[in-house]
């Protein structure tokens, strides 16, 4: 199964292997200036397609009914001419509606009726007269009388009957009368009166041109049914008749009575056709700025109209028109937001390039705009299915709306000047899309400022919702200084509502971010404050391996972390970013720990290797160190450290000794003792590299008071300088001097020497005791040099302890050391 599943997969891979190749050519043809700009104008043109969509006709169902109060004034943006279609069709069917129903009279209908009786009876009379007569028959008189030649309703029993004596003339004529009398008129089918009105129209068919307008309920009008009942009381009062012979001549003429008016659906149907095609089409004229009904009135049936006119016009092939122009007006803004990003000036927590930073500008204001227009139309919808105030005001349910979600979200991925300019740029749009755009730009630009300016550093994940509490008070107040700013009366109900969605948004505000926050962390590899403190966790694998096999670098790292950081905040550079960066900066070493001075307590493994092989070993802790942060999944900010912190500088004093080793000094390749780069790129890794060499400078004195780690400060920071490994970063000579003076005062601090305590005489016991060297703490790992002047700093600033024999290390501190 597994290998059939193989087999499917084979190919599939292979597909999709093939798509991302030719992906990759295609995008490859393209320059990345080529690239920002087609995706710029993407970006302009996804946004103002949520604004408005030209091809999106909307909902033709009215924002205003008959009577309702308007809740902003509406006026006519251009000259518009039309015809309203409910109206016109209302009115139409109105006339429609008064077409009276037609019905077909037929006045012979009784005669007709009473002729079939009669020809049904003779021709019955006349057979019963030549049976009778005809005496050579051979049937029996018996068989006779049974066999009958009634044509009429009713069926043989009915004939017998009438055949079984002769009826007189007065009877028969009695009959004839009841059946004409009960014919005549206008007798109509039971089931078709549900066509009455109060009045109907009635045409002759033997006089077409003949019309009759009758009212209803008419007396002389008969249902079928009560003019069959009519007839059976005409027979029944024929005295000579018996029950069965009422009943056979009621059976007999019964089926003769039919309706004499008849429902013309066809013709009642094109009547109301004709009358409704001769309503002329009403039309609603509006000049543009005309004001249709303004805030506060009542919307009446002829404002309808207008309002339906205006709707109509904005969903005409004008929009074509809007979205063109917001298109450029969209476009324009945009164009602005680029020019900030590129003249911001210096941001020291944005780790991203000026594209990098417009792209992730770009993605937070798509959504914003995304979430704006989505919960304006909630907005809308929600207002729409309530009648009551203030239920069905739309504007009140809008500050629920996150405004503040764009500015938060970039405060916390990048810097206060860009989140704030996000703010605006947002607010501006929420301008665009909503009724009442004044109101809504104040409303999310004081949203956005509490979220800019109301959290400090983004140290915990409650930030966030710190950050939703205080914009939903922000919001909740904003919203009630808006009602009584438009001068609408201050209602518990209103007021209510108004902070409910104002304390509505800093809740959707801190859902929204709480979402998207990772997203973006992962998606353009900005550093937070969180993720960093993440990075610091002791327990994570690589700096549990770091202090189990390279005590001393772990250490060194530690102390380098602490300089970094305080530097970094005196030059206003990331401070968290600078101290994680050196719990990682070394991690290179945990392949070879003890051929690195602060972790031997012994002899130096570099007294018995060439100094070729010296170098290669600790260069290869920074590519190392890179592969092994890659495979951990490091930030790439983080992993830039490794190799930045050492530069391009050469390992000095390897190169001299392989240069005095060798026959001759041009066989000896430079590039073998020099580190791969690149210089520091940002200035965390700036300062990172002095105080990486600052503290193994301080370290390996044994008298680090402040003038000699003033001297080593100075004499590094010099070197580098002098090595041009700061010609890529973005430091000043005035932040160079603040970061010397504050290395200085960290390193001071750090080993300041400790005062005697008065009155206090330790034991003899411990005066004499001797510690043995092996036992001594990492602080005394590595040599120590009694003037600074001794300490192997190279050309580049660094401090090569390694390049130096100490397998006779000084009498000083040849094996012990006297505890005081």
């Amino acid at each position: 199964m597994s290998k059939r599943v193989e087999d499917l997969a084979s190919p599939l891979n292979k597909w999709r292997k093939m798509l991302k190749q030719k992906i990759s050519r295609l995008v490859g043809k393209f320059s990345d200036q080529q690239k920002f700009w087609f995706g710029f104008a993407v970006l302009c043109f996804l946004t103002t397609l949520l604004i408005t969509n030209p091809l999106w006709r909307g909902s033709n169902e009215a924002i205003y009914k008959e009577g309702d109060i308007a809740r902003e004034s509406i006026i006519s943006p251009a000259d518009i001419y039309s015809v309203d279609e409910a109206e016109t069709e209302r009115i139409r069917q109105v006339a429609g509606e008064t077409v009276k129903p037609i019905f077909r009279f037929e006045s012979n209908k009784a005669e007709q009726a009473v002729q079939r009786f009669l020809s049904a009876f003779e021709k019955l009379q006349r057979h019963g007269d030549e049976s009778s007569s005809n005496t050579n028959s051979k049937q029996s008189n018996a068989d006779l009388k049974n066999e009958t030649h009634w044509s009429g309703s009713g069926g043989d029993e009915v004939g017998k009957v009438l055949a079984s004596r002769n009826f007189s003339r007065n009877e028969i004529e009695a009959v004839r009368t009841g059946l004409r009398e009960s014919s005549e008129g206008y007798i109509y089918d039971d089931i078709e009166s549900q066509h009455f009105q109060n009045e109907v129209s009635v045409f002759d068919r033997t006089r077409p041109s003949s019309q009759l307008t009758v009212s209803m309920p008419e007396s002389n009008w008969t249902k079928l049914s009560d003019a069959r009942k009519n007839l059976r009381s005409r027979l029944v009062e024929i005295k000579s008749f018996s029950p069965k012979e009422v009943e056979a001549f009621y059976k007999a003429t019964e089926a003769l009575i039919e309706p004499t008016v008849f429902y013309d659906s066809v013709a009642t149907q094109s009547s109301k056709q004709a009358s409704s095609d001769s309503v002329q089409p009403v039309t609603v004229s509006l000049k543009r700025g005309q004001t249709i009904v303004r805030e506060g009135d009542t919307v009446t049936s002829e404002d309808l109209s207008q309002i339906a006119a205006i709707q109509n016009y904005s969903q005409s092939s004008r929009r074509i028109n809007r979205f063109i122009g917001l298109l450029i007006l969209i476009s324009a803004l945009f164009w602005v937001a680029w020019k900030f990003v590129q003249h911001r000036g210096i941001v020291p927590r944005l780790a991203l390039s000026e594209e990098k930073t417009f792209a992730l500008f770009g993605f937070i204001v798509f959504v914003q705009t995304a979430l704006m227009a989505v919960f304006f139309r909630i907005a809308e919808f929600t207002a729409i299915q309530n009648v009551k105030a203030p239920l069905n005001d739309p504007s009140l349910w809008s500050f629920a709306i996150p405004f503040a979600f764009g500015s938060l979200l970039m405060t916390l991925l990048a810097d206060r000047r860009t989140a704030i300019f996000t703010g605006l740029f947002n607010a501006l749009i929420a301008g665009i899309i909503a009724p009442r755009g004044l109101e809504f730009v104040i409303y999310a630009t004081l949203a956005s400022s509490v979220s800019v300016y109301g959290i400090g550093r983004y140290r915990s994940r409650q930030t966030v919702t710190l950050a939703g509490v205080l914009v939903g008070i922000a919001s909740a107040l904003t919203a009630i200084a808006l009602i009584a700013y438009t001068q609408q009366p201050f209602i518990l109900n209103t007021v209510m509502l108004a902070v409910a969605c104002g304390l509505g948004s800093g809740i959707a505000t801190a859902a929204v971010t709480a979402v998207f926050l990772p997203i973006c962390e992962n998606t353009f590899g900005i550093l937070t404050d969180v993720k960093l403190l993440e990075l610091s966790n002791a327990d994570l694998p690589i700096l549990g391996q770091l202090a189990l096999r390279a005590p001393g670098t772990n250490q060194h790292s530690h102390a380098v972390g602490q300089l970094a950081e305080e530097a970094c905040r005196v030059v206003g550079g990331n401070g968290l970013l600078s101290r994680i960066g050196a719990l990682y900066h070394d991690i290179g070493k945990t392949a070879a720990p003890e051929h690195f001075v602060e972790n031997q307590t012994g002899k130096n493994p570099h007294d018995r290797l060439r100094p070729a092989q010296s170098a290669k070993i600790i260069v290869s802790h920074v590519t190392y160190g890179i592969k092994l942060g890659k495979e951990m999944g490091l930030p790439q900010r983080i992993i830039d450290f490794i190799p930045q912190h050492h530069g391009t500088r050469t390992l000095h004093y390897f190169l001299k000794k392989a240069q005095g080793e060798a026959r001759d000094e041009a066989e000896i390749d430079e590039n073998d003792f020099r580190y791969p780069g690149p210089k520091p790129q940002f200035r965390e890794a700036a300062i990172m590299m002095i105080a990486d060499s600052c503290e193994a400078a301080a370290r390996s004195l044994d008298e680090p008071n402040p003038e000699n780690i003033r001297y080593i400060v100075t004499k590094i920071i010099d070197a580098i300088l002098a090595d041009d490994q700061l010609d890529e970063c973005d430091l000043t000579l005035r932040e160079l001097t603040q970061i010397r003076e504050s290395m200085i005062k960290s390193l001071v601090s750090i080993y300041h020497s400790r005062v005697d305590y008065p009155g206090y005489t330790p034991p003899s016991s411990m005066q004499k005791l001797v510690v043995p060297k092996e036992l001594l703490d990492s602080e005394e790992r590595g040599i120590h040099y009694s003037s600074p002047r001794e300490i192997p700093i190279s050309k580049g600033g660094e401090v090569e302890d390694e390049a130096v024999e100490h397998s006779h290390p000084p009498d000083t501190k040849a094996e012990a050391k006297t505890v005081k």
